[in-house]
């Protein structure tokens, strides 16, 4: 069964929208900025990928916003762009054959943090009773579906920084099995202080900027936002003659089982994730026109995925670009912000380029595409997700009509 991506919706540090969000791709536009949302200045790092234009009222009822927190508000806001770019009439997602799948890292663990921060200032009177029902992963998809009235399955996906393909990949998995008409997935995340401080901590983050596949890289740069989509069955769109912006071919997953931060030296289980992706695609690596890297700006993770490119295409340089070195990691919402730039690049030809790439590094000997937009074809992409704890994800993507029918196997 074939399954069509109708529409998607963004909350970024680089637009709102899908429109914004691509033109700024496509324009190299950085969305890295010292951060506002606590006080980093005694972390030793200090920028982010915040998304600074985010106003939730202008998405959501004041009920709504009070009830959620801002992780969910994103994640609602996204919904309802991909909603309307889906052009799905009103009530057309009420009902048990519509599903809700997001995916995420850490949720709203910013309530935590206020209730941490209250508690020691105040103990336990300066709790406040509506910060409890915040609380919890697994509110995201329940505000999506309650909002939109879906009474199909609500799942969460906590698969760290792959959790928006591993979200994107169940909710085909669902549709193809026949367990549902309409899914709105994809994921979010928010920029918190535990998060931020811990990746300080770790020695992983860049003083300034995201610099993937550069020989000079220092580390990665959080980032923040959601990258929602509607997935249908394509009797589903077909029956509402909906337009289709891309069809969702094989997905591959994998798990290192290695090491909780190292890429796999050998990297198996990346390239176990990309050939299954191909594959389960009815497609031959040549095939694929353009890869979205996972693209970290880490020494071990742009090394590694630089080896899955050579094994996967041997000496064929597939053109690659990062767009976290515009958006920041934004960990559980990275890969879903992504899927949807592939989106856009099948739609416009255009490769997003992985802006501050200055000086090649002979250990990622890949075509990347630096700093400048690249024109090309664009019929079948793919988008890495190449996590911590060696969640491996990746998605095909493909322009409609460009899949052979054995590419909408199950997965």
């Amino acid at each position: 069964m074939r399954v069509f991506i109708t529409g998607v919706g963004v909350v970024s540090s680089i637009g709102l929208g899908k429109d914004a969000f691509f033109t700024s791709l496509a324009e190299g536009k950085s969305g890295i900025s010292p951060v506002e949302a606590f006080d980093a200045s005694n972390l030793g790092r200090s920028n982010a990928g915040e998304v600074k234009a985010f106003r939730p009222r202008d998405h959501l009822t004041a009920a709504e916003a009070r009830r959620m927190g801002r992780c969910s508000q994103m994640a609602l806001a996204a919904a309802r762009m991909a909603i309307a770019d889906a052009a799905l009439p009103e009530g057309a997602l009420a009902g048990p054959r519509a599903s809700v799948v997001l995916g995420t890292t850490m949720g709203e663990a910013d309530v935590l943090e206020d209730l941490d921060h209250a508690w020691i200032a105040k103990g336990l009177p300066g709790v406040r009773r509506a910060w409890i029902p915040k609380y919890g992963s697994t509110l995201l998809p329940i505000h999506v579906a309650r909002a939109i009235g879906a009474e199909g399955a609500v799942l969460t996906l906590p698969a760290a920084c792959a959790a928006g393909n591993y979200a994107l990949g169940l909710a085909c998995d669902l549709i193809r099995a026949g367990k549902a008409d309409v899914i709105v997935t994809g994921a979010a995340e928010m920029l918190q202080e535990l998060q931020f401080s811990g990746f300080v901590r770790l020695a992983a983050m860049a003083p300034a900027k995201c610099q993937p596949f550069d020989l000079n890289r220092q580390g990665l740069i959080l980032g923040e936002g959601a990258g929602i989509l509607v997935v249908e069955s394509e009797a589903h769109a077909v029956r509402r003659d909906a337009r289709v912006l891309a069809e969702v071919g094989g997905h591959g997953m994998t798990c290192d089982a290695y090491h909780i931060t190292r890429p796999h030296p050998e990297a198996a289980g990346s390239i176990g994730a990309m050939r299954q992706a191909i594959e389960r695609s009815g497609l031959d690596p040549s095939a694929i026109d353009f890869v979205n890297a996972h693209g970290t700006g880490t020494k071990h993770n742009d090394s590694a995925e630089s080896k899955v490119m050579r094994e996967v295409f041997g000496e064929r340089k597939v053109p690659i670009s990062s767009m976290k070195s515009m958006l920041g990691h934004c960990m559980g919402a990275a890969s879903a912000l992504e899927a949807i730039g592939c989106v856009m690049t099948l739609e416009t030809g255009i490769y997003p380029p992985t802006i501050g790439y200055e000086t090649p590094d002979p250990d990622c000997d890949v075509d990347v595409v630096a700093n400048a937009p690249r024109k090309g074809k664009a019929d079948i992409v793919l988008n890495n997700s190449l996590a911590f704890g060696g969640y491996n994800s990746v998605t095909c993507l493909a322009r409609p009509g460009k899949l052979p029918p054995q590419g909408a196997t199950a997965s």
